[in-house]
């Protein structure tokens, strides 16, 4: 029989041994890679559940649960007495939440937002391109609307998703311009502005301080965000309300000022351009300070047009802070000029010089202000009527290098150390050193006789001349001038400037000698016993500046006051400046007998 394909027998068991070991090893290791695999998911599974299970609860909570910020309301600036200087009113916001609509939606809800609220669209795109499409973040895009604007917005609501109406707290200052220069203003933060305090927690829209104690107490007055929490799903979209933080207040600022003594001196002031500052002859609190022409803060505290801008520029420059610009100080330096001439043992307290109509030096002559001179006379006759003469003789003998030396001890030539250090020009105490790398050119005898009646290029402003004579006043301490009420550092910051009793009496006497029978006799007072000194400036072409600086009591000093008037020409310091001085102390003196009761008004809503 032919067989034409092997035939395998079940009965012989060698005859298929190879074939059946392959499937069970085949199976067995299918059933070690799944359980291989099992194990492998089942430790992944328990890592990732207990070990790591809180961070990507986390995780997941972070993708689904987002914070809807509110900003706080600013803190508020008060008065010594509690008066009110800055606070809130109610007010309405417009606002973008970027997640609520899709990027490629928001184009054509710009361009008609930006008509309704009348700005410009590719403003609102910036800020909106910048704070990016998906945060969940609201963005400010125009501040303090009008109650129509906001009705005109609710009746469009329907056009405009992801625009939203929300009540905020807005800066309001109740006194308007009143020391404007002091309280400063706030406003949005610029695009340039936020790439440096995004770290710090600031978003594009956000309200901070730019100038004045705005700016200087930021920190305090800033406050810390709050907000509401919501669940949003995939698309970004508000599912439910999980919770609400409270934005938390910022802090409560008092400040060295009186308004009551404000509100005074700018009447004083009047329509004079120029400054006065009144300020503790004992610790350098700030009880006034003034500057004029000014600016009502509240213009800031919505959106400022570009027509109001360009118009508040154009008006005498209303943003200088004049009280801290420098001018040529005049014969208020020659309180400086004496005591370095005192104290460098120059002279003696008793010495006398014989004056002239003028000093001749190189081809130049100095004239001595009433063209005569005033005979042989002392120190106390010299600052009463002014001297340019005895004083020139005094500066040529001491030389510049000492006049330069007692000028940068009173002050002069750097910060004065007062909060709003960004708005304060330090001033020049000009010496060879200073002369040839500025100017490039040589010290001449000129220029010390200029420098020892304040002409020539000596700068000063008014907090540093008031230091100046604050110091004589109180014994011959430098001191601090601060406008926060409770900065004790400030407070008790004094600085000796070691001046000989007697040489420091016989300054003090020859101050007051000028109320005595010198250029401010006709304002001598026996109710309140003055010390001080005027001064006018030359400013040519322009007319010359008025300059007067003074401390009261004589015998126990309370008060310094200087005043300045910018180009006011006429009798110069004694006529125009020395009677608002004499004006701020009796309105001091006034004012410190009423009863401590603020008065403070009531915050309107935003019309």
């Amino acid at each position: 029989m032919t067989f034409t394909q092997r035939q395998i027998s079940p009965f012989n068991p060698t005859e298929n041994t190879r074939t059946m070991g392959k499937g069970i090893r085949a199976a067995v290791l299918f059933l070690l890679s799944v359980a291989v695999l099992i194990g492998l998911l089942g430790g992944r599974l328990f890592y990732l559940q207990l070990v790591e299970g809180d961070r990507n609860q986390q995780l997941a909570e972070n993708n689904r649960v987002r914070l809807i910020p509110k900003p706080p309301e600013r803190g508020r600036l008060f008065d010594r007495k509690g008066n009110i200087f800055a606070s809130s009113r109610l007010a309405h916001v417009v606002y973008l939440w970027p997640i609520a609509q899709p990027k490629d939606k928001w184009g054509a809800t710009i361009e008609r937002l930006a008509k309704l609220i009348n700005v410009p669209a590719q403003t609102i795109s910036d800020k909106l391109e910048q704070e990016g499409y998906n945060s969940p973040n609201l963005i400010r895009v125009s501040s303090a609307i009008s109650p129509k604007l906001v009705t005109i917005l609710s009746e469009y609501s329907s056009e405009l998703p992801g625009v939203k109406v929300e009540p905020e707290a807005v800066r309001y200052y109740p006194n308007g311009d009143v020391a404007a220069h002091v309280l400063g203003y706030t406003g949005e933060l610029t695009a340039e502005d936020l790439p440096k305090l995004r770290e710090k927690g600031y978003r594009p829209g956000d309200v901070i301080g730019k100038a004045g104690v705005e700016y200087a107490f930021e920190n305090q007055l800033r406050g810390e965000w709050g907000g509401q929490q919501v669940e949003v799903d995939a698309l970004g979209k508000v599912l439910r309300i999980l919770g609400q933080k409270t934005p938390k207040s910022g802090n409560t600022v008092k400040l060295t000022l009186d308004l009551d003594l404000e509100k005074a001196v700018e009447k004083i002031l009047g329509e004079q351009q120029g400054g006065i500052v009144a300020m503790d002859a004992n610790n350098g609190e700030i009880l006034a300070m003034v500057s004029h022409p000014a600016f009502d803060p509240n213009l800031f505290s919505g959106r400022i047009s570009d027509a109001v801008w360009k118009r508040l520029q154009e008006k005498d420059h209303p943003f200088v802070n004049r009280v801290l610009q420098v001018y040529p100080p005049a014969s208020t330096f020659k309180v400086v000029t004496m005591t370095a001439g005192l104290e460098s043992k120059s002279f003696g307290i008793n010495d006398l010089l014989p004056t002239y109509a003028y000093l001749e030096v190189g081809d130049f002559q100095f004239w001595d202000h009433n063209k005569a001179g005033f005979g042989t006379i002392g120190f106390a006759e010299a600052m009463a009527y002014s001297s340019n003469t005895f004083f020139g003789q005094v500066g040529m003998r001491v030389g510049e290098k000492t006049l330069a030396e007692w000028a940068r001890k009173f002050g002069y030539g750097d910060y004065s150390g007062i909060e709003i250090k960004e708005e304060e020009t330090k001033g020049t105490v000009p010496d060879e050193a200073w002369k040839k790398e500025v100017i490039g050119e040589p010290w001449y005898v000129g220029n010390t006789l200029n420098m020892s009646i304040g002409q020539g290029d000596v700068q000063a402003n008014l907090l540093q001349v008031s230091m100046m004579t604050a110091a004589i006043a109180n014994g011959g301490f430098r001191i601090k001038p601060h406008l926060l009420l409770e900065d004790k550092d400030a407070k008790e910051w004094r600085r000796s400037l070691n001046i000989s009793a007697p040489n420091l009496a016989a300054v003090q006497r020859a101050l007051k000698s000028v109320f005595e029978f010198g250029t401010a006799s006709s304002l001598n007072s026996s109710e309140v016993p003055l010390a001080g000194k005027s001064g006018t400036a030359q400013d040519p072409p322009r007319l010359n500046h008025a300059w007067f600086t003074l401390y009261a009591p004589y015998e126990n000093p309370e008060i310094v006051v200087t005043v300045f008037a910018e180009n006011a020409g006429g009798g110069g310091g004694s006529a125009i400046a020395a009677p608002l001085a004499v004006q701020t102390v009796e309105a001091y003196m006034k004012i410190k007998k009423q009863p401590n009761s603020p008065n403070n008004p009531a915050v309107p809503a935003i019309q």
